[in-house]
C-alpha cells in the first residue's frame, strides 16, 4: 500500500501569515498540485503534517478529499502513525516542493528506505545535507516504521528535519536527482514570485515532454510562448476547447469544399491550440477536458486527411486520392499504436517482460515503466 506525507507548516518568505502549501500553483494551490502527483503515482491516503489549519488550507484538504482518498490533518509524527496504515510505504514530499510526476513515480516502487538527492548545491538551495556529497531534493520513500521512530523522539523537534535525519541514520538508499532536473521544475520555492517561475517551468517541461517530433518542435514553442500568458490572465479551459473546436470544425468545412490549402492551415492551428489546452486542463487537473481535446486533435486529423482526399478524388473515375488518404489513416493509426512504450495504451497487446531499475531496484512490467533516467531491461 502506498501513502502520502505532506508538509503545510512554513510561511511563504514575502507573504506573512500565509503557508507555502497554500500559494497559488497550477489554478489551485501548492499542496493541492502536491497531492495530484502523488495520486497519479497510486496513492490512495493522505496525511498533511500542520501546525494551524487556515481557511485556505481547510480548502485546499477538502478539495483533495473530493478526489476519493483519505485525507487526514496531523500535528505530530504520532499521530502520522495512529492515521496512516502500519504496512504503508510512504512517499514524503517536502514543504514547498515543486517536482514532476516522472520523478515522484520513480520514488514509488519497490524496497526500503531512499531518498532523492542531489550534488548540484545552487540548484537547490536551502535543502539539509543527508552525506558528504549528498543533498537531499526534497522527496523519500519511507516505511512507516520510520514514523514511529520519530514518534518515540522529543516533540519539539523539527518533524520534517527529524524524519530526514532517521531515515539517513537508518542507512536510506539515495537516488541521484539527474543533472537540469531543477531547471525543468523541480526544487523548493518559500517565495511566492519565484514560485510562479517554477509554475511557468513546469508546464515548460510538461509541453517539451513530448516523443513527437511534431509536439516537441513544432507546438512545443508555441505553448511554452502562450501558457504564461493564458494562466496570468486566467483563461479558461472550456475557452481555449471550445475556440480550437469551433477553428477545427472551420478548416473541415473548407476543405471539404475544396478550400483544402486553407482548411488544413486551420486545421493545424486548431490542433496547436487543442494542444495548448490539453497542457492548461492537465495543470488545472480538468482530466476530463484533456482527454476531449486529445481525442479532437486525433479525430480532426482523420477527418482532415479524409476529407482532402475526397477533394482530390472529386471528378475522377477512381478514387485513388481517397483510398491513399484512407491508407494514411490507417498507418497514422499503426504508427500511434507502434508509439514508444511510455505511451502505450493499458489494453494495447505486447510482451510484459519484468524490468528492474539500476537505481531503485524496484521491479515493475514493461508496459508500464515511469519515465525514469536509468530503467534498462533485466538479463535474462
Amino acid at each position: 500500500m502506498l501513502a502520502g506525507l505532506l508538509f503545510a507548516i512554513d510561511d511563504a518568505d514575502d507573504r506573512p501569515d500565509t503557508l507555502v502549501a497554500t500559494l497559488p500553483f497550477g489554478g489551485g494551490t501548492l499542496l493541492e498540485f502536491q497531492a495530484r502527483l502523488l495520486i497519479a503515482a497510486g496513492i490512495s491516503q493522505i496525511a498533511v503534517v500542520v501546525a494551524r489549519l487556515t481557511p485556505e488550507l481547510i480548502g485546499a484538504i477538502n478539495r483533495i478529499a473530493r478526489r476519493g482518498i483519505a485525507v487526514d490533518a496531523v500535528r505530530s509524527a504520532a499521530e502520522a502513525v495512529a492515521k496512516l496504515h502500519p504496512l504503508a510505504r510512504v512517499v514524503v514530499l517536502a514543504d514547498g516542493l515543486v517536482t514532476t510526476g516522472d520523478i515522484v513515480e520513480t520514488m514509488t516502487g519497490e524496497g526500503g528506505d531512499l531518498l532523492l538527492v542531489t550534488t548540484d548545491a545552487d540548484a537547490l538551495p536551502g535543502l539539509e545535507r543527508v552525506g558528504r556529497d549528498a543533498i537531499w531534493a526534497g522527496i523519500a520513500r519511507i516505511q512507516s516504521g520510520r514514523l514511529t521512530d520519530v514518534a518515540a523522539l522529543p516533540k519539539e523537534y523539527d518533524f520534517q528535519s527529524t524524519l530526514l535525519r532517521v531515515c539517513a541514520q537508518a542507512g536510506a538508499e539515495h537516488l541521484l536527482l539527474p543533472a537540469g532536473r531543477s531547471r525543468g521544475g523541480h526544487g523548493i520555492e518559500h517565495d511566492s514570485t519565484q514560485l510562479r517561475g517554477r509554475n511557468d517551468a513546469v508546464l515548460a517541461a510538461y509541453v517539451s515532454n513530448r516523443i513527437s517530433w511534431v509536439d516537441r518542435w513544432l507546438i512545443a514553442p508555441v505553448a511554452r510562448a502562450a501558457m504564461p500568458w493564458l494562466i496570468s490572465h486566467a483563461v479558461s479551459g472550456a475557452g481555449v476547447a471550445g475556440g480550437g473546436g469551433a477553428v477545427m470544425l472551420a478548416g473541415l468545412a473548407l476543405t471539404g469544399w475544396g478550400w483544402t490549402v486553407a482548411g488544413l492551415a486551420l486545421v493545424f492551428g486548431a490542433s496547436v491550440a487543442l494542444a495548448i489546452g490539453v497542457a492548461l486542463a492537465w495543470m488545472r487537473d480538468e482530466t476530463a477536458l484533456a482527454r476531449a481535446q486529445q481525442g479532437m486533435i486525433a479525430g480532426g486529423a482523420a477527418l482532415a486527411a479524409l476529407l482532402f482526399g475526397y477533394a482530390a478524388s472529386a471528378g475522377g473515375a477512381a478514387p485513388a486520392s481517397l483510398i491513399a488518404a484512407l491508407a494514411l489513416v490507417v498507418l497514422g493509426g499503426l504508427a500511434e499504436r507502434a508509439a514508444n512504450e511510455h505511451i502505450r495504451r493499458r489494453w494495447w497487446g505486447g510482451a510484459r517482460r519484468p524490468i528492474r531499475c539500476c537505481c531503485c531496484r524496484s521491479r515493475r512490467s514493461a508496459s508500464r515503466s515511469p519515465d525514469c533516467w536509468r530503467w534498462r531491461a533485466m538479463p535474462g
